[in-house]
């Protein structure tokens, strides 16, 4: 460990155990009402916010993420109706090939009903680091959403990597924000 480590730890432990107890229980309510409207646990949700200082405004889904390999209507029918019931919040969307970005969005509104604000072509895999952190920045500034206000639902390792790249609030694995539903007895 480097030097002076436990003391900024108990120095961070100190003032958030300050900040906790202070905070008004109206506000709250209020960020547990936001993470139930944008699909969130109250603990994820809180954990992004604290870390960033600012709210979620929009989610980048990877087309791994959503079960997308060869069209939009591919998406399974759980992944739908939780991208359907997200409300507040944008959809983004990282596509990978052979999904054709340009259509994506109005082939998810016409067959799942769901607004997707827009979708732009994912990082592969030969790229270096300098051209996915170059086409995560573009994607960012398209879009006019500030980085640490997206939070990036991938699956695998090499969508983990974009999170640093592109400098976004959180990574969240697919199979945490997607969980699989049993049957229901």
């Amino acid at each position: 460990m480097e030097k002076g480590h436990a003391w900024r730890t108990t120095c961070w432990r100190k003032s958030r155990q300050a900040l906790l107890p202070r905070m008004p229980l109206e506000v709250i309510r209020t960020r547990i009402k936001r993470a139930k409207a944008i699909g969130l646990d109250y603990k994820t949700y809180a954990c992004v916010r604290n870390n960033t200082g600012r709210d979620i405004y929009a989610f980048l889904f990877s087309s791994n993420a959503l079960r997308l390999h060869l069209a939009a209507s591919d998406l399974p029918q759980d992944r739908a109706n939780k991208l359907r019931n997200i409300t507040s919040c944008a959809h983004l969307i990282a596509a990978h090939r052979p999904l054709d970005p340009a259509t994506l969005p109005h082939d998810m509104a016409e067959q799942h009903h769901i607004d997707i604000r827009a979708a732009h072509k994912a990082p592969i895999f030969t790229e270096s680091w300098s051209d996915i952190r170059a086409r995560m920045t573009h994607l960012i500034h398209s879009e006019k959403i500030p980085a640490d206000a997206i939070l990036l639902i991938g699956e695998t390792a090499f969508e983990r990597e974009w999170h640093s790249a592109g400098k976004f609030a959180a990574f969240l694995n697919a199979d945490t924000f997607f969980p699989i539903q049993g049957p229901t007895p």
